[in-house]
């Protein structure tokens, strides 16, 4: 029954207060110890409005003391403007460490495949229910924080946003704005941004401060992603207008300069201070073009868990939003990522378009997410990257060709003899074509054994730790880039010399001719971790570059005499 005032801003600079009743408090309810006051919103522009996304962190007095920030929401098309509030004990409890180095746990399947962070329902109970006036069964979420994309296309954004959904962030087109000297002059009921991107390319989360205590400033009164310590750089917001909605009303919101950094993502607020930025990593990406180059820059937070999904956004928006990109049309990918203290990632792909109702960019997306994924998942040091390099081109047509089949001249071949390999290749609605690669039968080889010719695609290739090597294995992160390095492009038809002798993966490097003695040495031994004995020994690998995506395998038997 207690009465009190929150403040937030609806539009423009403009800090406004609304009222609002208590219900009650429900201990416990977020999570041991962590409780929440359950209130209700009066007033015309809240019970027009109702709980506003954008508005999580809004501070509320009670008596004129600060009782906490708004931070959940009941549910969707609510009709009743009930909301909970987390207590500011529970907020001004966080750590004041610094942020700790971390690393992804797990990689995602693919883009928008992340669901590390679920929205949470906390369901009210039946008696806070009945005494709210609203049906048993109802929950509280946490209020939505505007994710507001500056430079994106819908089609970009559309297949990425159930992933910022999971993470209870809707959104939302808005756009950035000069930095002005008042941007740091903020108050309780202020907005602000935590930077994901900036630049030609914008991406942030918006939420209102709760608190500014021995400068630390306290925003959200929920978590953003639940990361726990990070290094997000923090924005000024400045509010548009709230667009009221029977679904979920939301603040427009346009973000200004940087102003500091958060280094708490916390359960019950996210923290930072104002002063210095983090250290972003600069991206430059091209898209070709017939009247040239169109160049775009941008920065990106350096994050284990969101980063690689950042990546695989922005490249599919840079393909998406050049005005000659198509559908149907065969993409070129080529860059680097540079890695202080170690050798730079080379990225060089081509990717054809499917049938499938997904932009065909998206395949570009998912190779340049899956190597960033590979890189800050690793588990033996945290990668710096210092600067990325994108280059996009599309080429007309559907570019791709199938192996349709293999064969010799000869079915019999001396050790050191050049045998001629012909593979038949099939283009996308296209006549046969016959390709010659010619391979040599080591000298080593035994006399008596067969060797196996397999005509393959780079992916096959890349899934055999016999010519390889495997990532599983590895021992440091310069072999892993190496093992990214050496992995086979998909425009090229290779052709691989398979024998019947065992051989051995040495961590990044496959070793070719060791003795039998040590081989049966390690085969009833064991050898260490970072080794793996193989059935089969890799006799050589040749490659046909083509114009084309090359896709399937098959092989042939050819007996050494």
């Amino acid at each position: 029954g207690m009465k009190g005032e929150a403040l937030t801003i609806f539009a423009g600079d403009q800090i406004e207060k609304f009222d609002l009743v208590v219900i009650g408090v429900m201990p416990n309810f977020l999570a041991p110890k962590e409780s929440i006051i359950l209130v209700q919103l009066v007033g015309p522009k809240v019970e027009h409005t109702g709980v506003v996304a954008g508005m999580s962190g809004s501070p509320v007095y009670i008596d004129g003391k600060l009782a906490g920030a708004l931070s959940l929401k009941l549910g969707q098309f609510a009709k009743e403007p009930l909301a909970g509030v987390t207590p500011i004990e529970n907020i001004l409890s966080l750590p004041h460490g610094q942020p700790a180095a971390v690393r992804a746990e797990t990689a995602p399947d693919g883009p928008g495949v992340e669901r590390a962070g679920v929205t949470p329902q906390f369901e009210l109970p039946a008696e806070w229910a009945s005494r709210s006036g609203i049906p048993g069964g109802s929950f509280l979420t946490p209020i939505d924080s505007p994710l507001v994309f500056s430079g994106f296309s819908g089609a970009a954004i559309r297949q990425f946003e159930n992933v910022f959904a999971g993470f209870g962030m809707a959104a939302a087109q808005g756009g950035t704005i000069d930095a002005r000297p008042d941007d740091r002059d903020i108050r309780p009921g202020d907005m602000v941004s935590a930077v994901l991107l900036e630049g030609d390319m914008s991406l942030q989360a918006s939420c209102t401060v709760t608190a500014i205590v021995d400068g630390r400033v306290y925003v959200c009164g929920h978590p953003l992603f639940g990361f726990g310590s990070v290094e997000m750089p923090m924005a000024r917001a400045r509010v548009l207008t709230t667009l009221s909605s029977e679904m979920e009303s939301t603040k427009i919101v346009n973000v200004g300069g940087t102003i500091g950094s958060f280094n708490q993502d916390r359960v019950t607020a996210v923290v930072g201070s104002l002063g210095a930025a983090p250290k972003l990593i600069p991206i430059d990406m091209t898209v070709a073009t017939p009247n040239g180059d169109k160049h775009l820059s941008f920065r990106m937070m350096s994050n284990p868990k969101i980063t690689p999904i950042l990546m695989g956004l922005a490249a599919l928006n840079g393909l998406v939003q050049n005005s000659v990109y198509g559908e149907g049309t065969t993409l070129h990918l080529t860059g680097g990522i540079e890695i202080a203290g170690h050798a730079s990632v080379t990225l060089e792909n081509f990717f054809t378009p499917t049938d499938s109702f997904i932009p065909d960019g998206m395949s570009v997306a998912g190779a340049v997410q899956g190597v960033f994924q590979r890189i800050f998942s690793n588990p033996y040091e945290t990668a710096d990257i210092v600067r990325v390099t994108l280059r996009m081109e599309a080429l007309p047509e559907r570019r791709l060709t199938t192996i349709e089949g293999v064969w010799v001249d000869k079915f019999e071949a001396e050790p050191g003899a050049t045998v001629n390999v012909k593979v038949q290749l099939r283009p996308y609605r296209g006549s046969p074509v016959i390709r010659d690669v010619q391979v040599t039968i080591p000298p080593q080889a035994i006399r008596g054994t067969s060797m196996q010719i397999l005509a393959s695609d780079s992916a096959t290739l890349n899934r055999m730790s016999i010519v390889s090597g495997s990532q599983a294995s590895l021992q440091n992160l310069e072999q892993l880039i190496s093992v990214l390095n050496r992995e086979r492009r998909n425009n090229r038809l290779y052709v691989t010399l398979l024998g019947p002798s065992p051989t051995m993966v040495v961590q990044d490097k496959v070793m070719p001719n060791v003795p039998a003695s040590q081989i049966n040495l390690l085969d009833q031994r064991g050898g260490p971790a970072s080794s793996q004995l193989m059935r089969q020994s890799a006799g050589g690998e040749w490659s046909v570059p083509l114009d084309q995506v090359v896709q399937g395998s098959t092989f042939i038997t050819i007996q050494i005499k």
